[in-house]
């Protein structure tokens, strides 16, 4: 089970582990017994099975959802009160969502670019960079990245591996890279789409993007211009706004300042 979530982790999968840590009287698993739970509710392992385990895979869903870990209780006695069973023990389960290292994949290694992933670096992004100029996408220019992927992004989309902890933003240098390869992006379960550039920009790569047949609701995931507002004009304050945007997403926060009084 170690090894198992070693590799989902390696693959930024989101996974709940769902451990007995505590049984007494007759129960179906003792405490060791361990069963990961995936976000489509699909399962590795088991804590029992029926009614309980049942419960548990709702929890784990609640903790993914979350981000936050909880220890859940069940009496095994009378299910006529509620009981997920009549075995006649008790369980307690530790219900942990594992969530891999947050990935930003930095397409377009420009000014913005390179200040970017020094952020994203500092906040503890795993770096991921594309450029289609390859003297762009190097170690030498961008030291912070654990992965490059010179040249047009769409040949390197299988070995990204985009998840739902992974956060793409496009510091591109003209629109025509950005209609190239968001089609594919808007596929992919990524938590964060965002495109720089002005309204205006925006809206002339909405309408090619729509004739090309892209839904609106898949252009409603993008965030353009993206970033909080903050009067942003250096590369390192635009990059300050997008970070602060996508950890406000990331921790479910609101963008408001915490001076403001409530409403």
């Amino acid at each position: 089970m170690i090894q198992r979530l070693a590799e989902l982790s390696a693959q930024g999968k989101t996974v709940a582990l769902c451990t007995v840590v505590k049984t007494s009287g007759s129960v179906p698993r003792h405490a060791g017994s361990k069963m990961l739970v995936f976000a489509d509710k699909s399962l590795e392992g088991t804590i029992g099975g029926g009614e309980m385990e049942h419960r548990v895979v709702e929890a784990a869903i609640a903790a993914l959802k979350k981000g936050r870990a909880q220890l859940v209780s069940y009496t095994l006695n009378d299910p006529s009160s509620g009981d997920p069973g009549i075995c006649g023990g008790t369980v307690e389960v530790f219900v942990e969502p594992i969530i891999p290292q947050a990935r930003i994949l930095i397409v377009g290694a420009g000014h913005v670019g390179q200040a970017l992933a020094h952020l994203a670096d500092w906040l503890d992004f795993r770096v991921e960079v594309n450029d289609d100029r390859p003297e762009f996408c190097t170690p030498e220019i961008v030291p912070q990245a654990s992965a490059f992927f010179p040249g047009k992004l769409g040949d390197h989309l299988d070995e990204i591996n985009i998840s739902e902890t992974t956060y793409i933003v496009l510091s591109t240098r003209n629109l025509e890279v950005d209609l190239d390869v968001l089609p594919e992006l808007l596929k992919s379960s990524a938590a964060y789409i965002g495109v720089i550039g002005s309204k205006r920009r925006w809206e002339t790569a909405k309408k090619e993007l729509r004739n090309q047949g892209v839904s609106d609701t898949k252009l409603e995931r993008v965030r353009s211009p993206m970033g909080l507002e903050i009067h942003a004009e250096t590369p390192e304050e635009i990059a300050l706004s997008i970070l602060s945007e996508i950890v406000m997403i990331q921790r479910g926060g609101n963008g408001k300042s915490m001076s403001a009084p409530p409403v």
